[in-house]
């Protein structure tokens, strides 16, 4: 799905030592042990023609089971290696997720067993310190923790 718009929200909050950034780990058999380079903000596909906004609340909701709300702060959007393009929105935010609740999806597993079995789009999600979040985020999503890290500085300045 190369061009694709994927839409995302980038929750932070105050921490101890700074700001903790909020990330997702995908569920599923595929991402199951993997930390460093393995978590995302929470994120999905804009429909086309769909406000980014909107679709990026969206999906924070639909994959954490909790709705943000603003003021938000657009970031640079940010191309991926497969050619999609993520739209993210920074909103301070300190979200109780103890009750995560994700949508499911579904895939034969194990592959080529025939058998389908669902799967929820993200397993955990937690506040990470910036130098942690940096290290688990996905290599193509940095660009936007970088990002977001220097807006939060400049702000609290």
């Amino acid at each position: 799905m190369a061009g694709a718009a994927s839409a995302g929200v980038l929750a932070w909050r105050r921490g101890p030592d700074g700001p903790e950034l909020l990330l997702a780990h995908p569920g599923g058999p595929y991402w199951r042990g993997k930390e460093d380079g393995g978590w995302s903000i929470p994120k999905g596909i804009a429909t086309e023609g769909e406000n980014l906004l909107a679709a990026a609340r969206r999906e924070f909701q639909e994959e954490l089971g909790v709705a943000v709300a603003g003021p938000f702060i657009q970031l640079t959007p940010c191309r991926q290696p497969g050619g999609k393009t993520i739209h993210a929105w920074l909103v301070e935010a300190n979200l109780d997720l103890s009750a995560l609740r994700s949508n499911l999806f579904e895939i034969e597993w194990p592959p080529r067993s025939g058998q389908i079995q669902a799967f929820p789009e993200v397993d955990q999600a937690a506040y990470a310190p910036a130098e942690l979040a940096l290290r688990r985020v996905h290599k193509g999503q940095r660009p936007i923790l970088t990002e977001a890290l220097r807006k939060i500085a400049e702000a609290q300045g």
